[in-house]
């Protein structure tokens, strides 16, 4: 009996066990009607994980009808746009944050900024970007998934044959195989280094979109609340401080709600921001100097460097922030869908910002001396308060994108095991994809709050806003490189073309924000250390772990001499003892017999795994295999999720378990009855002895297997009647014997630490506590 992982590499089932099993009656007719002349064709034989797996095909992505796709994209004004289209509070601020030396200067920044938004959020994110999504779902963790489902670069060695029997598993890849595409894929498959360099460049992309989830919220309220000078020069900076920190906390409050209800609850006051800038922009625009029109000629960026050389170089800081929050649109993606995305996209938020920034320039090209508070200043006297409400809710709002951003990202992390485990609430009944963490959330607020009372100013938060935001976006060009090459096998120049425009560009504005590393620019890459520091030594233990349960494994043997030792007492109930080793039975199995000679009348070894997939459909989630002899009715079970699959609180995870359970019994034995008549029937070919089967005897045969089935499933049922009881390994993780003083402050007190504060794997499944025991184990490692 070989263990779950150690499965041959068999052709994938094309039909279910319930479509394969043979009816007497058309059995009889059929081969009646060939009689001797034709042959039944030999019965391959399935292993049962294939049976399993193979039931269900084309779990696809949902199809959305058009009215819900039009709703999605409505919602996604709300959540997804907030953080881009608030932009214009401060782009052209911090942009001449020296004063205006040239009014042509205003038509190069003008240049800059409408070709930037053009390259990256329209070009790159909304017509490249968002093609990689992973079933759906969005994000750094999303690319690398990706990679690791082609290329086998993952570092936990638990892929397994059945895996690619997974409906969304499969990746409709091109038919033409390129050399470069397989070079490339075996490099990556074959450098450690370059599997640790990818999993590292992972976090440092996560953290980083965490780090735009605290200073997103900093940033936007305390630029609009700022605008009140205008209206009462006696607001102290402390009262715009106070006011500014409120208004976070009541933001961070209402996320339990959900992206769902925040999403229809915001999406109006966005759209009529958008409505409001645009507006604005047009009439500014008509009012002021239609010339400014003349900035679609990218001479006056040339133009620009060549005045301002340096200063033009450090001015792109500023540049950079009217496409703060484009990450939003790929990490968001999983709220909605990608169709939803492209349409708000290109019909409201673009042509709003273009109108914007156009008549902001068309306004101080004709008053230049106003450009500290170029916004406020442009927008008409009588539309100022109604301007400033406005300003204050879309700043609010706009901190939303990252925080659901960060939401999304974190889940994924957190099934590929690169997180510590945290509460995740799935908040939609209709959308899969819309989580809530509370954690995550009172974490995020407390990490905001203290930026803007430490910062107090939007200048300082501005030069870290712009690294953070930058950072990631030349992580996911990177990424999605590797993906053009290895999974689309683009053509070989227009990848060229995409790493010297979208490239360059990224690199060059990279360049101007870190010159401001030590004007607050050092934040977000404070933040960045600090989570890839959690990141890293949970993956790192974790792993470590894994490879102490492989090397200590239980064999197939062993187990089978455990379970027939007759000095072990075979108690009434049915146990389940939960692992994430996949290849194999736990250590913890033989350390519990050994204190404990008891075992239950039905055993199941559950081991826990998380795919490179975004979604595991119900109906393939459970992977059977039985421990023979028969008899003992021990079973191995691998249970696979994706990295957005929540636990299901309103369904019992054992009930679940055991129907899978009573399905695969009834699966096998049909399976095992299909193989035997094939044998038999070829026996009777090669002896000529024709094939015409006796009908009498097939009912028989039919009617023996009936009682079979019904027998072990009474038996399962028998041992639910008498108790269920789950056991979980309660590990005590410590540095071997010799271990270095670095080993040991990362076993032994960093990842102590983050265990002890917080959720243990029995509580992520909603086990009842009084049917759970936890058995304890000391792994050296």
């Amino acid at each position: 009996m070989a263990a779950v992982g150690d499965l041959d590499h068999r052709e994938p089932k094309t039909t279910t066990a319930e479509e394969s099993r043979p009816k007497p009656e058309a059995v009889n007719s059929q081969q009646k009607k060939l009689g001797r002349k034709h042959s039944v064709q030999k019965l391959r034989r399935y292993d049962s994980l294939d049976i399993e797996s193979g039931k269900v095909s084309g779990h696809g992505a949902k199809v959305l009808n058009w009215w819900m796709i039009l709703q999605l994209a409505f919602q996604s004004i709300g959540v997804v746009y907030g953080d881009i289209g608030t932009s214009p509070l401060y782009v052209y601020t911090s942009t001449f944050s020296n004063g205006i030396k040239h009014p042509d200067d205003i038509l190069g920044v003008l240049s800059l900024i409408l070709y930037t938004l053009t390259l990256i959020p329209l070009v790159k994110y909304v017509f490249i970007v968002l093609r990689a999504t992973d079933n759906g779902e969005g994000g750094t963790f999303a690319l690398y998934s990706l990679i690791c489902r082609y290329a086998k670069v993952g570092l936990i060695p638990s892929q397994q044959a059945e895996d690619s029997d997974v409906s969304n598993f499969k990746l409709e890849l091109p038919s033409k195989r390129l050399r470069l595409a397989a070079s490339l894929k075996s490099k990556l498959e074959s450098s450690k280094f370059a599997k640790v360099f990818l999993l590292l460049a992972t976090m440092l992309g996560t953290s980083m979109v965490m780090g735009d989830g605290i200073l997103t919220p900093s940033m936007s309220v305390l630029s609009a609340v700022s605008g009140i000078k205008r209206a009462s020069p006696k607001m102290t900076e402390g009262m715009i401080v106070a006011i500014s920190v409120a208004i976070l906390i009541c933001l961070f409050s209402v996320q339990r709600f959900g992206t769902d209800k925040v999403g229809y609850g915001f999406a109006p006051l966005i759209f009529i921001w958008f409505a409001m800038i645009g507006g604005i922009g047009a009439y500014n625009f008509v009012k002021f100097d239609p010339r400014v029109i003349k900035a679609i000629n990218p001479k006056y960026i040339v133009d620009y460097f060549l005045r301002n050389k340096k200063e033009a170089w450090i001015s792109l800081g500023g540049v950079v922030l009217a496409i703060t929050g484009t990450e939003a649109l790929f990490a968001d993606v999983g709220h909605f869908t990608v169709r939803s995305i492209q349409i708000s996209m290109c019909t409201i938020t673009y042509p709003a910002l273009v109108l914007a920034y156009t008549g902001q320039a068309s306004f101080l090209r004709k008053n230049e001396n106003s450009v500290s508070e170029a916004f406020y200043e442009s927008v008409p006297h009588p539309l100022y308060w109604p301007m400033f409400v406005v300003a204050v809710l879309a700043s609010i709002i706009a901190s939303q994108a990252m925080i659901s951003g960060t939401f999304s990202i974190i889940q994924q992390s957190l099934s590929l095991g690169c997180f510590p485990r945290v509460k995740v609430v799935h908040t939609s009944p209709k959308h899969d994809g819309q989580v809530y963490i509370p954690e995550i959330n009172y974490l995020l607020m407390l990490a905001s709050i203290g930026v803007t009372v430490g910062f107090r100013t939007t200048d300082k938060i501005g030069n870290a806003y712009g690294i953070a935001v930058v950072f990631v976006m030349v992580l996911t060009s990177s990424l999605l490189v590797l993906i053009m090459i290895m999974i689309w096998k683009c053509n070989i120049f227009f990848i060229i073309a995409y790493v010297v425009v979208i490239g360059s560009v990224e690199l060059t504005y990279l360049s101007s924000v870190l010159y401001k590393f030590a004007q607050g620019g050092y934040l977000p890459l404070a933040f960045a250390t600090f989570l890839m520091t959690v990141m890293f030594v949970w993956n790192n233990v974790y792993r470590r772990k894994y490879h102490y349960e492989l090397d200590h494994k239980v064999s197939p043997e062993k187990l089978k001499e455990i379970t027939s030792d007759r000095n072990i007492c075979r108690i009434p109930g049915l146990a389940i003892f939960y692992s994430e080793l996949v290849h194999g039975i736990p250590p913890i199995f033989k350390h519990y017999v050994a204190n404990v000679p008891a075992l239950h009348s039905v055993l199941v070894f559950v081991s826990i795994k998380s795919l490179p997939i975004s979604k595991v459909p119900v109906e393939e989630r459970f992977l059977f295999r039985r421990v023979h002899p028969k008899d003992l009715n021990v079973f191995r079970c691998v249970v696979r999720y994706g990295y957005t699959d929540v636990q299901n609180e309103d369904e019992s995870f054992e009930k679940m378990l055991v129907e899978k359970l009573k399905e695969f019994i009834k699966d096998e034995l049909w399976s095992s009855q299909m193989g035997s008549n094939a044998k038999v029937a070829d026996e009777d070919q090669e002896l000529g002895e024709g094939i015409i089967v006796n009908g009498e005897n097939e009912n028989k045969n039919q009617e023996q297997l009936q009682e079979e089935v019904e027998k072990e499933i009474e038996a399962i049922d028998k041992a639910m009647r008498a108790g269920i009881v789950h056991l979980f390994g309660e590990n005590e993780v410590i540095a071997g014997k010799g271990a270095g003083f670095g080993k040991r402050i990362l076993i032994d007190y960093m990842y102590e630490f983050l265990k002890k504060n917080l959720r243990q794997t029995d509580k992520m499944f909603h086990i009842p506590h009084k049917r759970m025991l936890k058995v304890g184990m000391t792994y050296e490692l």
